[in-house]
């Protein structure tokens, strides 16, 4: 398999899941048109892009090597949705702060 390329991040989702759960997460157009496909397919129940063209914050830095370090992107024919973690200390201390300096949760 090939190597995946480092994925930036310019945008923040909401998602909504399937039983109505809802939490924010940092994304690019790929990555919102995976969830907009997982939508369509019933994985989750919607997706919805609450901000566009965030700074590139040290803290989205921190946020953005930790998932591409952690996890593989999904591909074009999703099968699952995956909701990536965010641990307590450095993560979620940059994903809060993403959020407080972008005005939202």
């Amino acid at each position: 398999m090939a190597e995946q390329e480092h994925q930036t991040f310019d945008l923040i989702q909401e998602i909504t899941l399937n039983d109505g759960t809802r939490y924010y997460e940092l994304g690019n157009i790929m990555m919102n048109g995976r969830a907009e496909k997982a939508a369509i397919k019933g994985l989750i129940k919607q997706v919805r892009i609450l901000q566009l063209n965030i700074p590139h914050s040290n803290p989205v830095q921190i946020y953005e090597n930790y998932v591409n370090d952690t996890y593989e992107f999904p591909p074009f024919e999703l099968t699952t949705w995956e909701v990536w973690a965010k641990p307590e200390g450095k993560i979620k201390d940059a994903f809060d702060e993403i959020l407080k300096q972008n005005h939202i949760g």
